[in-house]
């Protein structure tokens, strides 16, 4: 049996829910998954049929430049999720909650959680971190808010961990991944991102739990993928992360359109006869007539 949400025409397509999550990883149907920071790039892929659209707190860094995601704010991102929201119609919508917006206190996450969903107009959102948040999870899922967890490399707190750095490359790390995924899924999360993880480690949780793992940089195990449209793109300058795959090369050939376009200006070539306006001829006699009386 195989779930029709991918690869059909939008006009076939049913709106994907969290219940079909689940059933995509019963089905061995792998999930895709994408984020998206505005209404052009969410229509686009809204129509080619992934599964889910992250508004994922990156868009600090892919879009506003900061150096971390630390710096983003709810009010920076729910801008973003109404936008998103307005270009994508069957995708799972999800908002990734940012730093100390769910951290302070079960109250705080489940207002500011409600925020993506009634402001947002999200259908879920996304909460980073392990066993330690897994009261969090519950609390906002107790309070009908599906949740996505995400466990491994947790950006918000990465320098607690020593950076960016590869997570269960040993035996005792791989262990304390496993019981992080457990506790989110008894926390209620209907799925959990598995973030720069070790695929052998990715493989054991995702065959441990029975919620689905998406997975980035973390193999090719997980019940499926999530990579950020830029870098799917080509258009983040700054790194190509290894996990992530460059289908294309937009910011090459944006530079090369703006550059054709300078040139053009500067020598008098655009606008061309084609670019402009002009008056009909009755009209422009007239006002020929009044610049010369």
């Amino acid at each position: 049996m195989v779930i029709e949400l991918s690869g059909t025409s939008s006009a076939e397509r049913k709106k994907v829910t969290v219940a079909d999550f689940s059933k995509m990883k019963s089905h061995n149907q792998r999930i895709v998954m994408v984020t998206s920071y505005d209404y052009p790039t969410s229509i686009i892929a809204d129509e080619v049929g992934v599964d889910s659209i992250l508004v994922g707190d990156s868009y600090g860094m892919v879009v506003l430049g900061h150096d971390t995601t630390i710096p983003v704010t709810i009010e920076e991102l729910l801008p973003v999720c109404q936008a998103v929201k307005r270009g994508a119609s069957h995708s799972l919508l999800i908002g990734d909650m940012p730093f100390l917006s769910f951290q302070i206190s079960e109250e705080d996450a489940i207002r500011n959680a409600g925020r993506f969903i009634k402001e947002g107009r999200m259908e879920a959102v996304k909460i980073e971190g392990g066993r330690e948040m897994a009261h969090m999870a519950k609390a906002v899922s107790n309070a009908g808010i599906p949740v996505l967890g995400h466990i491994g490399i947790t950006p918000q707190t990465a320098t607690l961990h020593g950076g960016y750095r590869i997570q269960g490359k040993n035996a005792d790390s791989g262990e304390r991944l496993v019981e992080d995924a457990k506790s989110l899924e008894e926390a209620g999360v209907f799925g959990i991102v598995l973030e720069m993880i070790t695929e052998e480690v990715a493989r054991m949780i995702t065959k441990t739990i029975s919620v689905p793992t998406i997975g980035i940089g973390s193999g090719r195990y997980c019940d499926g993928q999530v990579l950020v449209l830029h870098d799917i793109l080509g258009l983040y300058p700054r790194f190509v992360p290894k996990f992530a795959k460059r289908y294309t090369d937009l910011a090459s050939t944006i530079k090369g359109a703006v550059t054709e376009y300078a040139s053009e200006v500067r020598r008098g070539a655009f606008p061309e006869e084609k670019n402009v306006f002009k008056m009909d001829d009755a009209e422009r006699d007239k006002l020929d007539l009044r610049q010369k009386s």
